[in-house]
């Protein structure tokens, strides 16, 4: 007989506010012992540094999860004007220190118009990406520098929510890909002073808000109350599939379905992915619309 798997089979997405000083694996960790999983991941890493919304999704969850990876992002940023930094954050070396008298908000202004929209941004050496198998972030503390091609990444919104010399508050909405600490590092070139990140929360992520947050210690005073109380922390697993269509199966053809076999459901909508439901309104899985308007099984869960 082979061994049982241990823990719970929990299913669902937590939406941690991810505690400032911690590692985005060592969140997750703390979280699944607490709630015992059996098996969890997090989406979208965030620095140590940073805190904020960072989704931890269990069981089958996991499933869903390359989708919340792809998925716009929201961020609150404070930027120190007149300082460059080794890792452009708090945590770096100083490297450069340049006045800021000349900085209007009118300037400020000018130079957040030209990061608006599709921009070509380098990857910062102190990144998780990597360079011949190794982490540029493990290189870069060796010293050691390589060149990063530019991408292309999509700024939705750029505001400007607070200027006070040499600080300035911002609200990005950006797409998947994009460095905040790259984003204030150029702003601060454009403006001829330089910049790093001074503080940095993810307030977003695809459907999800700061809003729907839970702390590290609300989840200790949950886990005091039982499973129940942990468990009704969760979203479900859907949720973050939430703005795709939705097709009901019958009883019948979710069995198909489930056999690996596309089926016809009248009035489906037309062409992409879709959320799936029997006809009790359980969630079965992903599935994409063909072309002659059958459903097809893509990601059951």
């Amino acid at each position: 007989m082979g061994r049982r798997p241990r823990g719970r089979d929990v299913q669902g997405i937590l939406l941690l506010d991810k505690p400032l000083g911690v590692t985005s694996n060592k969140a997750l960790q703390r979280v699944k012992q607490i709630f015992f999983a059996r098996k969890a991941g997090h989406t979208g890493s965030l620095d140590p540094e940073a805190g904020g919304l960072l989704p931890i999704c269990f069981g089958g969850a996991t499933k869903v999860s390359a989708y919340l990876l792809d998925a716009d992002k929201r961020y609150w940023v404070r930027v120190r004007l007149g300082e460059t930094t080794t890792t452009a954050d708090a945590e770096g070396e100083l490297l450069r220190t340049r006045p800021v008298e000349g900085v209007t908000e009118a300037l400020l202004g000018d130079a957040l118009a030209r990061f608006r929209g599709e921009i070509q941004q380098i990857p910062p050496m102190y990144s998780a990406l990597k360079h011949q198998g190794e982490r540029l972030y493990k290189l870069a503390r060796e010293g050691v520098e390589v060149e990063r091609k530019p991408r292309t990444i999509t700024i939705y919104e750029l505001k400007l929510l607070a200027w006070e010399s040499p600080h300035l508050e911002l609200e990005v909405r950006c797409s998947k890909g994009t460095y905040i600490r790259t984003l204030a590092e150029d702003i601060g070139e454009v403006l001829g002073c330089g910049a790093h990140v001074a503080a940095l929360r993810r307030t977003g992520l695809g459907p999800y808000r700061e809003a729907d947050m839970v702390t590290m210690e609300r989840i200790e005073a949950a886990a005091r109350e039982g499973n129940e109380a942990l468990d009704a922390l969760l979203l479900g697993v859907d949720s973050a599939l939430g703005h795709w269509p939705q097709v009901r199966l019958t009883a019948d053809s979710a069995f198909y379905l489930g056999q690996g076999q596309a089926v016809l459901v009248p009035n489906a909508p037309t062409g992409g992915p879709v959320r799936i439901y029997d006809p009790n309104g359980r969630f079965l899985g992903i599935g994409e619309i063909l072309d002659d308007g059958r459903v097809a099984p893509r990601r059951m869960i």
